[in-house]
């Protein structure tokens, strides 16, 4: 596996991979790497010539600096998963090289972008979409592949690509979960032994409110669920929304969609968790 630090590399890399015919899968990570990423990059490595994982904390995407600075950095044991995976490219470049100079775009990402995490976390989307629109500009891949327990960033992501022109696939990868159900991530190192005993039971709150919402509207579906989160000792919903899965916008009623999604993000002492669970 080459390791590749700089862009012009990079850039290079790629070009000679698309002059020779060969698809190119694109995984774009910040490291950590747990089976959720390899199962990213098994459908990568399946169904691509070549295969490019991109290692980097992006700083424009956290706008909590407490976050950014506890997020884990793995790159020796990364690389070393990457590198028994088969994958061919791993792109781990410096802040510095990344963005020579700051990134001042702004994305018309529209309501996609303003709801859920957007609301809670101001800017975040803004960064997301900087960092994957170079990514896409360096590698010009044929599919890039992201994990469905960001769900929302997936919709977020298909808007940037078309605002931009890129000419790819967006492929969304299902979620992976440890054994007891809690959604694979790269915080969960993060949780206190108290804190992870808690956690699956997320997972398992989203799952008993697909039945519960059977016989009730969104609203009493989202109060239900919210009240059996909190009743858990450690756990605390910041929110817990319904909504149209392409747009991701709040539903009133069930008639409103075809593809109901319930996306939850939930405090596990100090440690922020998402989840989703699909309704249809």
């Amino acid at each position: 596996m080459k390791v590749i630090r700089t862009t012009e590399e990079l850039r290079g890399f790629c070009a000679e991979a698309r002059h020779s015919g060969h698809s190119l899968g694109l995984v774009p990570t910040m490291g950590a790497l747990h089976a959720g990423h390899m199962s990213l990059v098994n459908e990568a490595r399946a169904a691509n010539d070549v295969v490019v994982v991109s290692v980097f904390v992006n700083p424009t995407q956290f706008n909590n600096p407490e976050d950014l600075r506890t997020y884990p950095r793995t790159e020796e044991a990364d690389l070393a998963l990457l590198d028994a995976a088969g994958v061919d490219a791993a792109f781990a470049p410096s802040v510095a090289e990344m963005y020579p100079e700051p990134d001042t775009r702004i994305f018309d990402l529209g309501a996609v972008a303003e709801v859920m995490e957007g609301k809670m976390r101001p800017g975040h989307f803004n960064g997301v979409a900087q960092v994957v629109s170079r990514l896409f500009d360096m590698t010009r891949p044929t599919r890039a592949y992201f994990g469905e327990k960001d769900f929302q960033q997936i919709a977020v992501i298909r808007k940037m690509t078309e605002l931009e022109g890129f000419d790819l696939e967006i492929v969304p990868v299902a979620i992976k979960r440890e054994d007891d159900g809690l959604a694979m991530s790269s915080r969960n190192v993060r949780l206190t032994p108290e804190m992870r005993a808690a956690a699956p039971e997320i997972h398992k709150a989203l799952t008993a409110a697909v039945d519960y919402a059977r016989t009730h509207t969104p609203a009493e579906t989202i109060a239900w669920t919210v009240a059996r989160i909190n009743a858990i000792d450690g756990l605390d919903t910041e929110y817990f929304q319904i909504v149209d899965g392409p747009t991701c916008l709040p539903i009133d009623n069930w008639q409103q969609t075809s593809a109901p999604v319930g996306c939850v993000t939930v405090y596990a002492g100090d440690v922020r968790l998402i989840d989703n669970i699909k309704f249809s």
